[in-house]
């Protein structure tokens, strides 16, 4: 078994930590969670991945990557095939990774998987405000678990309070007619708490009071879009 096969064996077992009580997202959760919600957070899973794997860390990549198709996660899949949901797209990312592809081959089909992705955030809709108030719940309570005393000790959830973050940000560009720059600004902000080459496992880690004051400054800023 190599490298890539241990991890993704590993990501199965990370799924299910995922979804005990120490993580707010349980089973329950997703199925009362509206489908926008949902699929604003599998986006931002996916987001990490993207990022993970183009940083050169594919073991890293692998946990996130994987959550759209995971097993663990069916209760999130609710509903979005309607949406334009493509399964088999991450399933094929995830035989790439099992196998060992180079990033030359796995690169097409992270593409694939991005595009769908921002297909199912089109086709879901809601309502931008409350997504991103969400979001901002999310990247707290994740952060405060994957950081602890200045050190990463859950470099999963380090890096899904990333992929929530710029996920935010995309979703407030997208907001026509209105005035948006205050909000933007401050998802900037936000996004640039994590190393620019993404959220590494190896990182040195903004403090989470830091992350947090500015998650409260994109909710107050979410006033010029409500």
């Amino acid at each position: 078994m190599n490298k890539i096969s241990s991890l993704i064996s590993f990501a199965a077992i990370f799924f299910t930590a995922c979804m005990g009580p120490n993580n707010g997202h349980d089973m329950g959760e997703m199925e009362t969670l509206p489908v926008e919600k949902r699929v604003a957070f599998m986006s931002g899973h996916v987001v990490a991945g993207l990022k993970l794997f183009r940083a050169g860390a594919p073991d890293q990549a692998a946990k996130h990557l994987l959550h759209p198709v995971s097993e663990t996660h069916q209760a999130e899949r609710a509903g979005i095939d309607k949406l334009g949901f493509k399964g088999e797209i991450f399933e094929t990312v995830s035989k790439a990774l099992d196998e060992g592809k180079p990033a030359t081959e796995v690169e097409p089909m992270l593409k694939q998987a991005e595009e769908n992705i921002n297909l199912l955030q089109k086709n879901a809709g809601g309502d931008p405000a409350d997504i991103i108030e969400y979001l901002m719940e999310t990247v707290d309570e994740e952060y405060e678990i994957g950081v602890k005393m200045g050190k990463i000790t859950d470099p999963g959830e380090y890096q899904d309070a990333y992929g929530f973050s710029v996920v935010a940000l995309r979703i407030a560009k997208q907001v026509k007619g209105k005035n948006t720059k205050n909000l933007v600004s401050a998802l900037e902000a936000l996004v640039k708490l994590w190393p620019e080459n993404g959220p590494l496992a190896d990182s040195t880690p903004t403090p989470v009071e830091q992350v947090t004051n500015q998650t409260a400054k994109v909710v107050e800023s979410l006033t010029s879009i409500k």
